[in-house]
């Protein structure tokens, strides 16, 4: 199986007052395809900057980031928004759907981008919001009719109508309450379980056994990479793994 990321000596720095402030410090590690990852750490430990590195949203200020086998450093800004539309899905804690939008065009936003021709965008977004449960008529709806469980599940729609390969989430069960929260997992379990390789930032241990791996940062550098022993399905037992 080969590697989907292999980041190495990844470091990023902000300019406060002129002053570099360090958020990561040479972070190293590989993901084979396929994987579901979990990536955890306390607050300013560098985990959403490492995530957001990883989705090309932002650039290191040192090391190397292979993404499917092309280094991404030196690629221009439009290289790496073409690059994060046909291989990236973000979902993010605050759902960040378009609240005075149809649902149907705010799971489309990626093919607008896209050379998808526009006679199958209905198809397509009919066909993502029923693989993550959804009935498909919501597409007519607005954000506002929806549960915050069922936002987030548009959110992951959106996030994976270009079948992407890769698939980023940031807290995504940080707004939603507990049953919404398993109802999210299951969905993201699921993609898993379709060749989805799946990183997750989240500050909650029980939502991060549902990966099958843990990276856990500390001031900007990795303090543990372990597999899941007892890992976690919705609706199941928690089994040895």
């Amino acid at each position: 199986m080969s590697n989907i990321i292999k980041i190495n000596n990844l470091s990023k720095s902000y300019l406060v007052d002129d002053n570099p402030i360090p958020v990561l410090n040479g972070v190293s590690f590989e993901i084979p395809e396929g994987q579901f990852v979990a990536i955890m750490g306390p607050s300013g430990s560098g985990k959403s900057t490492l995530l957001y590195s990883l989705g090309l949203l932002d650039r290191p200020t040192e090391g190397k980031y292979f993404l499917d086998g092309k280094e991404t450093s030196k690629l221009t800004d439009i290289e790496l928004a073409k690059i994060r539309n046909e291989k990236i899905g973000f979902v993010f804690q605050s759902f960040n759907l378009l609240r005075r939008t149809s649902i149907y065009d705010n799971v489309r936003v990626p093919l607008v981008y896209s050379n998808v021709p526009e006679a199958k965008h209905k198809a397509m977004v009919i066909k993502a919001l029923e693989s993550v449960g959804l009935d498909a008529k919501l597409y007519k709806k607005h954000p506002s009719q929806l549960s915050g469980g069922e936002q987030q599940k548009v959110a992951i729609a959106r996030a994976i109508i270009n079948n992407p390969a890769l698939i980023l989430a940031d807290e995504p069960t940080g707004n939603l309450d507990s049953k919404s929260g398993e109802m999210v997992m299951k969905v993201l379990q699921d993609l898993n379980k379709k060749g989805h390789t799946i990183i997750l930032v989240t500050h909650e241990t029980s939502t991060s056994e549902y990966a099958e791996r843990i990276i856990r940062l500390r001031d900007g550098v990795v303090e543990s990479d372990t597999k899941v022993s007892g890992r976690r399905y919705v609706g199941t037992e928690k089994y040895i793994k």
